[in-house]
């Protein structure tokens, strides 16, 4: 996973500190459940909250003296992954929906079904991008929506939302009497890197009142760069935001924050328990899906402090320097085609052996073929990318295609790397023709 010709996942390199610290983290053995055994852990938490809360919304300062340290306010919840973050975003929507009201003591003590009855909904569902991450079908399940009530609005031809069609399927929700607990934008899709118009969808969300969370695992690190934080414009209308910093935060698997735009939100989903967690405590387990959880933070407060903004800022402006060296190597190439132009860091493409008007059974040899490649690169072991299913408009037709899908986040990799992982797939593909 270190090479830097390996260009497959989301899983970053680590800088050398990161090591250190991962065995300072395990060696002083904090549990964050509860103050009284993480003294300095939880101090360092919650001032790693308000630096990504800053980052985020970049609230007055005097927002960040008042509510830090202060037992009553949450600013952020680590989590071990950003399924997990974008769960208990999920979590705090449908308790806020659903809450207490008259006597009904809300959705967390009394159920999904008394809680519709009460509110006269007919059921609840989810609405988010097509492309947005399999853990929301994780949150349906566990909060009681259903997989099934997770609904996809269909994307343009950039892979982004379609901000009319959202709007359409949320009227018809509200025709229906259905509960909307959240509406869901992807600042950074996993299939390629897309990002949603966040700033439309936070408008149309506000519009209907209903929360709305932004899943930024793999593109908050664009809040770094100047050049790049555009792409993620209206961010700081999001209730919610997942933060992953074992992606381009270049921190290890199990760091991940959700950051919470408002300080009491989290308050919906508070645990209390004799032997702990009282309340006023301040104690970071009330609020966490995880009780038991090792001090992470301190790999989230150092990375902001050793590598720094400006060396973010660097390294997110290289990798999307490099995607964008990568899409025009493709287009030069009359073996692949580019599938769509890069976003972020993540380039779609495909190998291409027909050219000219692509017919379905024709489609479906190019898709078999990319398959091949892909499964014979992981083999041999000397470059390596992943693949993806995508649709794409051809005319009047959609079809589904397989792509090749390169990640690109090590610093390390250089355009060289690059140019030989596509040398790679040709030598496949003439190695798959000589045994064919």
């Amino acid at each position: 996973m270190y090479s830097p010709r390996c260009m497959g996942h989301m899983s970053s390199v680590l800088p050398a500190f990161a090591l250190m610290l991962t065995n300072l983290v395990v060696g002083i053995n904090q549990n964050l459940v509860k103050r009284e055994a993480s003294k300095s852990f939880a101090l360092i938490e919650r001032q790693a909250a308000g630096i990504f809360h800053r980052l985020v919304y970049g609230f007055p300062r005097d927002f960040y003296h008042q509510h830090v340290h202060s037992n009553d306010a949450i600013l952020g919840i680590m989590a071990s992954g950003g399924t997990l973050a974008n769960i208990t975003a999920l979590w705090i929507a449908r308790n806020r929906c659903l809450g207490r009201q008259n006597g009904f003591a809300g959705v967390e003590k009394e159920g999904m079904r008394a809680a519709l009855d009460h509110y006269g909904y007919a059921d609840a569902v989810l609405i988010g991008s097509k492309l947005m991450h399999y853990s929301v079908d994780k949150a349906a399940a566990l909060l009681g929506v259903g997989e099934r009530n997770v609904m996809r609005v269909p994307v343009d031809d950039s892979y982004r939302v379609d901000i009319g069609k959202l709007r359409k399927m949320i009227d018809r929700c509200i025709l229906r009497k259905q509960c909307v607990p959240a509406v869901i934008g992807v600042a950074g899709t996993t299939d390629c890197g897309s990002v949603d118009p966040v700033a439309d969808m936070g408008s149309v969300a506000r519009d209907a009142r209903m929360h709305f969370h932004v899943d930024a695992a793999w593109g908050a690190s664009l809040l770094f760069s100047n050049a790049h934080r555009s792409k993620l414009t209206g961010i700081e209308q999001a209730d919610s935001v997942t933060v992953d910093g074992h992606k381009q935060l270049y921190m290890p698997l199990g760091t991940s924050m959700l950051v919470l735009r408002d300080p009491a939100a989290a308050k919906v989903i508070e645990k209390e328990a004799r032997y702990m967690l009282q309340p006023r405590s301040g104690d970071l387990g009330k609020c966490s899906v995880e009780g038991s959880r090792p001090g992470r933070a301190l790999l989230m407060h150092a990375a902001v402090h050793i590598i720094g903004h400006h060396g973010y800022e660097i390294l997110v402006d290289e990798n999307l320097r490099k995607a964008h060296y990568m899409a025009a190597l493709v287009r030069s190439r009359q073996e692949f085609q580019l599938l769509c132009d890069p976003q972020t860091n993540i380039v779609l493409y495909r190998y291409l052996v027909v050219s000219g008007r692509l017919r379905v059974p024709a489609n479906s040899r190019i898709n078999d073929l990319n398959e091949r490649i892909q499964n014979a690169q992981h083999r041999a072991g000397r470059t390596f990318v992943s693949r993806t299913v995508i649709e794409k408009s051809f005319g009047l037709r959609r079809l589904s295609l397989v792509a090749l899908r390169a990640v690109i986040g090590n610093p390390l990799t250089t355009e060289e790397d690059i140019a030989a992982v596509l040398a790679d797939q040709l030598q496949i593909v003439t190695e798959i023709e000589q045994r064919s």
